[in-house]
C-alpha cells in the first residue's frame, strides 16, 4: 500500500514542532532568568549589553549572552542591533519582570516544568489508570500553581467577579463568613480578607504543606486574625451558615465533585452563594482546540486528571469540563440556581445558590 505525503502539510507540521521544541527548551531559561533577577534588572536598568547585565546581576557574561539571544529569538526580550543592547518593552516587563502584574506568566513555565518531573510516574499511571495524589508532586508545582493563578485573581476577583454575584458584596461589607475550599497557598482567601475587613475567612485544603504556606502568607499580609487555614476535604470541611463558599480552579480536580457540591450546599446559609471559578472551556472538544484549550488540556493531563483519579469517586472532570458538565454536577447536588456570572478569556465564573 502506497501512502501519499502532502508535503505542504508535512512542512507546516514540522514548523509547528520546531516552534514547540523551542518553547520547551525556553521554559527552563525563563525560570533561570526569574531566579537570577535578569528580567527585573532589564526592566529597571535596560537597555543593557550582556556584559552590563551580567555585572548588574553578578552572573557570568557568556551564559547571560546566550540567554539573552534565546530570549530575543523567543520575543521575550528585545534586541537593538545598532547598539548591541537588550531591553524589555513595557509589555515584556509585565509578563516576565513584574510579579504583581495581571499579565505575569512565569508561573505557567514553573508549573509545567514541575509537573513534567513526574514523567515516570505519569507514564506508569497511563498504563495502570492509577491516580497521582497532589502531595506526590514536586513542591515546585505548588508554587508555580500559585504564581500562575494569583495574577488573574489580583486583577479580577474583587473588582470584577464579586460584583457579579447576587448581594455578596453587601454581605461581606457588613461582616460575612466565607469558606474557600481547595485554597492551596491561600492567594484567593487572603485577597478577599484584605478587601473585606469586617468579614471572617477560612481556607480548607487537603494538602498539609499548602495549608502551612497559606497560614504563613496570611500572617505576612496582616490578616491572620480574620483569616485562618485548616486541613479538610471538600466533602467534609467543618462549619455551616457560610454567606459565601468559593472554589477557585479546583472543582474539576476533585474525585467526587457531586459529593463536594452536596457538602457545600449543606454548609451555606439559606441566602448564601457558591462562587465556582473554572478554566475557560466550551462544552465540545472542537470548541477547545485552540491555544488556551491546548494549555489547559496539557495541564489537565499532567496534573488535574491524575489528582482526581487518586481520590474516591474518580470522576475526573478535567480542566476543560465546560459549563454544561459543571452545571450538571452542581444541580445534581441539589442547587436550584446556577448561572454563568462572568468570564475572562481564561476563566469562567459561576454562581450557584440553594
Amino acid at each position: 500500500m502506497t501512502t501519499t505525503i502532502d508535503q505542504q502539510h508535512l512542512d507546516t507540521l514540522l514548523g509547528r514542532i520546531v516552534i514547540d521544541f523551542g518553547a520547551v527548551s525556553t521554559a527552563p531559561l525563563v525560570l533561570i532568568g526569574d531566579r537570577l533577577g535578569l528580567y527585573r534588572a532589564l526592566a529597571a536598568l535596560g537597555p543593557l549589553t550582556s556584559a552590563e547585565l551580567a555585572q548588574q546581576t553578578q552572573t557570568h557574561e557568556r551564559y547571560v549572552r546566550e540567554w539573552l539571544n534565546a530570549q530575543a529569538a523567543s520575543g521575550y526580550v528585545t534586541y537593538e542591533a545598532d547598539s548591541g543592547r537588550y531591553l524589555l518593552t513595557p509589555e515584556q516587563a509585565l509578563a516576565f519582570a513584574h510579579e504583581g502584574s495581571p499579565a505575569f506568566m512565569v508561573g505557567a513555565f514553573q508549573l509545567a516544568l514541575a509537573a513534567g518531573r513526574r514523567l515516570d510516574t505519569l507514564t506508569t499511571a497511563f498504563r495502570t489508570g492509577d491516580g497521582i495524589g497532589w502531595h506526590e508532586h514536586d513542591h515546585e508545582l505548588f508554587h508555580g500553581i500559585e504564581r500562575f493563578f494569583r495574577p488573574n485573581y489580583d486583577a479580577h476577583l474583587v473588582r470584577e467577579w464579586l460584583p457579579t454575584l447576587d448581594g455578596v458584596e453587601d454581605r461581606l461589607r457588613a461582616g460575612g463568613r466565607v469558606a474557600d475550599v481547595g485554597c492551596g497557598h491561600g492567594a484567593s482567601t487572603i485577597l478577599l480578607a484584605q478587601a473585606f475587613p469586617a468579614s471572617t475567612f477560612v481556607g480548607f485544603d487537603t494538602h498539609v504543606d499548602s495549608v502551612a504556606a497559606a497560614t504563613a502568607r496570611a500572617a505576612d499580609a496582616g490578616v491572620s486574625e480574620r483569616c485562618r487555614f485548616e486541613v479538610a476535604p471538600a466533602d467534609g470541611f467543618p462549619g455551616t451558615g457560610y454567606d459565601l463558599v468559593t472554589v477557585f480552579d479546583a472543582l474539576h480536580d476533585m474525585g467526587d465533585p457531586v459529593g463536594a457540591s452536596r457538602h457545600v450546599r449543606r454548609a451555606l446559609a439559606p441566602a448564601g452563594s457558591w462562587m465556582i471559578v473554572e478554566p475557560y472551556a466550551g462544552d465540545r472538544v472542537e470548541e477547545n482546540l485552540n491555544p488556551i484549550g491546548r494549555a489547559y488540556y496539557a495541564g489537565s493531563t499532567l496534573i488535574c486528571t491524575p489528582c482526581a483519579l487518586a481520590q474516591a469517586g474518580r470522576v475526573a472532570l478535567g480542566a476543560q469540563a465546560g459549563e454544561a458538565r459543571i452545571r450538571a454536577v452542581v444541580t445534581s447536588a441539589g442547587f436550584t440556581r446556577f448561572r454563568r456570572a462572568t468570564q475572562t478569556p481564561f476563566t469562567l465564573v459561576y454562581e450557584a445558590r440553594p
